[in-house]
């Protein structure tokens, strides 16, 4: 009898173990199962992003597209650019299948899931700000030279703005340095090499003469034993954020420097149709930031239909001292635009902004640079 109990009580010792066995199987099973599941559900989620990621780019080109046209079409309708035209009018955050049926019929149901697409943005004058380009200009056979018209012009508006005049020269420097090295590494592949150097010549490679900004690239691409990669270089500068290279900009003043100036690939006038009082006022010998004021105001009420009407009705205000600007630092038309579009889809959002030029002439219209923020 007592033979019996203890191999009752082993054999259900035993069916216990095995169940526990049974349940940690299931359990690890378990484990390994949601793993590949959730690794599984990870690469779906993104390649769904990478997708609506692509989509947002198509529609951002899109967007691109329709603010050429537009411009283009406000340029053959008006010989005037003002902040009353039609490409001066912002986009509100809209759904694109119905942008692409009020301009394109039914075309709004050809895009997959156009309603979860929205799409803002707003088009913005680059000519409206200071550019930073015109400072200095280097070139094949004068070498490099400041303007000093331009720097006063800089100066003036640094103390509108509340800031210290000496910072225009550093600035100027810098300008002019970067427009040299450019010039001066587009020359140098440019120019064919010796049989020393053990580098191929390359023949028929004009020499630019406009001081590099639309010039060949270059045909050695990265840099050369014999060539200056010294810190003391400067790089090109193509936005305000490369003032932070220049001695005595923090990033603060190039903060509070932004909503001012600009930097554009070639010289240009001021427009003082959309111009601020701040630029007006800078660009515009003898007129102070009220009377400059008092210009805007009255543009908007009724915009310049010319440099010479600017200049009579500045002359109404300040005298003769109106008619000391040249006529190529200010003007009523504007070639560099600058497209702010923000494309929501889904998960997905991107930030482009596109540096647009028009043609005063033909009107015809080219991208020149296109950043994107995810």
């Amino acid at each position: 009898m007592m033979m019996m109990r203890r191999t009752a009580t082993f054999s259900s010792r035993q069916r216990g173990v095995a169940i526990i066995s049974a349940l940690l199987v299931v359990a690890l099973s378990a484990i390994l199962v949601a793993g590949i599941l959730w690794r599984q559900q990870v690469q779906i989620r993104r390649i769904e992003n990478q997708r609506l990621i692509n989509q947002s780019e198509w529609v951002a080109r899109g967007t691109i597209d329709w603010a050429r046209l537009v411009l283009r079409s406000a340029a053959d309708t008006s010989a005037v650019d003002y902040l009353g035209g039609v490409w001066a009018v912002p986009i509100a955050e809209t759904r694109l299948s119905d942008l692409l049926g009020k301009f394109g019929g039914a075309a709004g149901g050809d895009l997959e899931d156009a309603n979860d697409t929205w799409v803002s943005g707003s088009i913005e004058d680059s000519q409206a700000k200071f550019n930073l380009r015109n400072l200095a200009s280097a070139s094949a056979t004068t070498g490099g030279a400041i303007d000093p018209n331009e720097v006063q012009a800089f100066q003036k508006l640094l103390a509108e703005l509340g800031l210290s005049t000496e910072l225009a020269g550093p600035a100027a420097q810098y300008v002019r340095a970067s427009l040299q090295y450019s010039l001066g590494r587009t020359r140098q592949s440019a120019t064919p090499a010796n049989s020393a150097s053990g580098v191929p010549a390359v023949p028929n490679v004009p020499v630019p003469t406009n001081g590099g900004v639309d010039g060949p690239f270059s045909s050695k691409p990265g840099l050369d034993d014999s060539d200056d990669d010294t810190a003391s270089r400067p790089l090109p500068i193509d936005s305000v954020g490369a003032l932070l290279d220049v001695s005595g900009f923090t990033p603060q003043i190039v903060a509070r420097l932004a909503p001012f100036v600009t930097v554009l690939p070639t010289v240009t006038p001021v427009n003082v149709n959309t111009a601020t009082a701040e630029v007006m006022a800078a660009v515009v010998p003898g007129l102070s930031l009220s009377s400059a004021r008092a210009l805007v105001s009255n543009r908007d009420q009724i915009f310049f239909i010319s440099s010479s009407d600017f200049l009579n009705r500045a002359t109404a205000l300040i005298g003769p001292a109106a008619n000391q600007v040249s006529g190529t630092d200010i003007d009523v038309r504007t070639s560099y635009f600058i497209l702010h579009g923000q494309i929501r889809r889904g998960r997905a959002q991107l930030h482009r902004d596109a540096l647009i030029y028009r043609d005063t002439l033909t009107h015809a219209t080219r991208i020149v640079s296109v950043d994107d923020a995810l």
